[in-house]
């Protein structure tokens, strides 16, 4: 049985008191480069998303999860998207709202975390993770947790009047 459950994390589905920090998480700025968004979100709107979460990642091709603490903070989300059930493959993305709660291994927990319910109950044969070239810090956790860099997507995302290169990373289960 995998478990969502780790040291310093466990990973859980959204529930509907999610709502203020999904708002704060999707309407920062400083996340719109890395979710390729560029207009803010509606309370109305998450709010649907949320009564929608509960669908079947192989109806809706995504799952997102909750990074909570130990103490049941809400820390961040983890998401599968691209969920592939032929290809048996699903992108998967991250993030830490608040920079006091980076850096202390809740990322690479729930990573792993993810990536074991991934290839263990999903089935999946392959995780990839695209990260821009300039994230070294999201770079240094998906390698040191046996991602292998791929490929490079040149000028593949403009921030601000300039492009920066996209990082293709993949994990694939050997097992």
């Amino acid at each position: 049985m995998v478990k969502l459950q780790g040291t310093h994390c466990y990973l859980r589905a959204l529930e509907s008191d999610d709502l203020d920090f999904l708002y704060e998480l999707e309407n920062d700025t400083l996340f719109w480069e890395i979710s390729n968004t560029v207009t803010p979100y509606s309370k109305g709107v998450l709010k649907r998303y949320l009564e929608n979460a509960h669908r079947d990642i192989y109806e809706v091709k995504q799952l997102r999860l909750c990074i909570c603490s130990q103490e049941h903070q809400l820390l961040g989300f983890i998401d599968f998207f691209d969920f592939d059930p032929t290809n048996r493959r699903a992108g998967l993305g991250l993030v830490i709202k608040d920079q006091k709660d980076r850096n202390k291994g809740l990322g690479a927990e729930a990573i792993t975390l993810c990536c074991n319910y991934g290839f263990t109950t999903l089935g999946l044969h392959q995780i990839y993770a695209s990260i821009l070239e300039d994230n070294l810090q999201s770079i240094h956790v998906f390698e040191k947790l046996g991602f292998e860099s791929i490929g490079v997507k040149k000028d593949w995302v403009c921030t601000n009047g300039a492009f920066k290169n996209e990082v293709l990373y993949q994990k694939i289960n050997r097992k």
